[in-house]
């Protein structure tokens, strides 16, 4: 099992196992690594992971959702939801925001389901009407600081099929300055001004329509 966790863009991994991917990282100075488990150690995995000469983090413990729990109790957890909108020409929406291509999502209100909140939030980003949720895609995590506090924000995304609207309206209070349909094969050039998390949905997003969509 695999988790993972990003600080300033920069990922943690939460393994159960040394996989040959995450071995690869442990070969350079700049990942910090972690196997012994307890509050005293998560602690210091945020702090390490905080620093600028640190790229990369893995701590291995064979409880992963233990280890993810106890994150959580360090940091101050806020729920969010967004969607993967995808359309029937087989293109993805992606929002310009401050500076970086992303998905549209948002925090989740007091009452409110995940996906009522996915719906609403590119509802109110984009302008898009009629989205329809097809499945759960993904959930990441991304932290930030705010207020003095240390923030983890728990995103849950889902896949979503939406007809092909022209006139977005961004919401220029949001940080958003265009919406775009991008076709899937021409993804590349966009995930390379984003954030990890996104490319994380979008690679999901995009293997579910390969395979429920044969596209």
């Amino acid at each position: 099992m695999q988790k993972k966790i990003y600080f300033n863009n920069k990922p943690l991994f939460l393994v159960n196992e040394i996989s040959s991917d995450i071995e690869e990282h442990l070969h350079h100075e700049e990942t910090v690594f972690i196997d012994d488990f307890n509050s005293h150690t998560v602690k210091a995995m945020i702090h390490e992971m905080e620093q600028s000469k640190i790229k990369t983090g893995v701590f291995l413990h064979e409880n992963v959702d233990a280890v993810l729990k106890m994150f959580k109790k360090k940091l101050v957890v806020v729920q969010a939801a967004g969607g993967l909108v995808h359309t029937d020409e087989n293109e993805i929406l992606l929002i310009f925001r401050k500076g970086k291509w992303d998905l549209p999502k948002g925090k989740l209100d007091a009452g409110e389901k995940l996906e009522e909140c996915a719906v609403r939030e590119i509802e109110e980003e984009t302008g898009l009407k009629g989205v329809q949720i097809e499945s759960p895609l993904i959930i990441t995590y991304h932290t930030y600081h705010e207020n003095g506090n240390h923030i983890l924000k728990e995103t849950h995304w889902f896949l979503m099929l939406a007809p092909k609207q022209a006139n977005f309206v961004p919401q220029q209070e949001e940080g958003i300055d265009k919406c775009e349909w991008v076709p899937v094969d021409k993804l590349a050039p966009y995930m390379e001004n984003t954030h990890g998390s996104i490319i994380d949905v979008v690679n999901t997003g995009v293997k579910q329509l390969h395979e429920t969509r044969n596209i």
